[in-house]
């Protein structure tokens, strides 16, 4: 007996705290600030092109579960150049009834002349799963930014679906003082069959999102276009590419022949290719 208190409430739930910052000297961008508590860990592999740095986040929980909180600050300073990648595709587990919902943060802030890259790999969503994420990015006038996010809803490999969960996900960019988007999902209850709408996801398992901000986001939207099966627009300085997929592997097909056209050729993270 728990004597009042929930069973989930009872279980111990992951935390985790992730601050980098980085600041450019002598021609190099290199890290400035590091912060990392609970579950939430950075590592900083050897730059793959002179001039950026690359860092690596770390989930050393194994996984996300209702009630968990993870909360991650990028700062990338004035002429800075940084790519963000995960070490590996990040779960989100069942959540027991009653509980809370994985709670995760992520905010960026590219500073005037910076370019940043916000590259994790998969989020793979498990039956029942319960999730509140937000990740909020602030452009200075004249910076760039390249995001990606991946939403799997189960593995087809494993012949997994979500049939129901709870998902709340939102990306916000801001340049300046203007709001050049507010892209959010909400899905509760039967998962899989909304997915079926085609207002929805037409069938689709799997859901790509690429956000490019940059001078030249207008002369990248035909080859985005050509590159890859999306529906791609242009505004404001800013590129958005949406992929539907009947799987996560084909949805990042999509996003790698994407970020071919958007990165000019660059090689992709290392954790991209293990």
């Amino acid at each position: 007996m728990y004597d009042g208190v929930s069973l989930s409430d009872s279980l111990q739930r992951a935390a985790g705290e992730l601050r980098v910052s980085v600041k450019r000297r002598d021609g190099e961008s290199v890290l400035d600030g590091l912060r990392q508590a609970g579950c939430l860990k950075a590592r900083f592999p050897r730059a793959v092109v002179p001039g950026w740095f690359d860092a690596t986040t770390v989930n050393t929980s194994g996984g996300v579960v209702g009630g968990d909180r993870l909360d991650s600050v990028i700062s990338v300073g004035e002429g800075a150049r940084a790519t963000i990648a995960s070490q590996a595709a990040e779960r989100f587990y069942r959540a027991l009834p009653g509980s809370a919902p994985s709670r995760v943060r992520t905010s960026i802030a590219v500073g005037p002349d910076a370019v940043a890259e916000w590259l994790p790999q998969e989020t793979i969503l498990f039956d029942r799963c319960s999730l509140d994420r937000r990740l909020t990015i602030d452009v200075a006038l004249g910076a760039s930014f390249l995001g990606v996010e991946m939403l799997v809803f189960g593995r087809a490999a494993m012949g997994e679906r979500v049939v129901t969960a709870r998902l709340r996900d939102l990306i916000q960019v801001r340049r300046g003082e203007d709001l050049l988007l507010h892209d959010a999902i909400r899905l509760d209850g039967e998962v899989d069959r909304k997915m079926e709408r085609t207002a929805i996801a037409g069938g689709a398992r799997a859901v790509a999102t690429v956000v490019y901000v940059a001078a030249d986001a207008e002369a990248r939207l035909e080859p985005v276009r050509a590159a890859a099966d999306c529906g791609a627009s242009v505004w404001n300085g800013m590129l958005v590419a949406r992929i539907l997929a009947a799987d996560g592997a084909t949805a990042r097909g999509g996003v790698v022949a994407v970020l071919s056209v958007l990165r000019d050729g660059r090689p992709l993270p290392r954790v991209w290719l293990c």
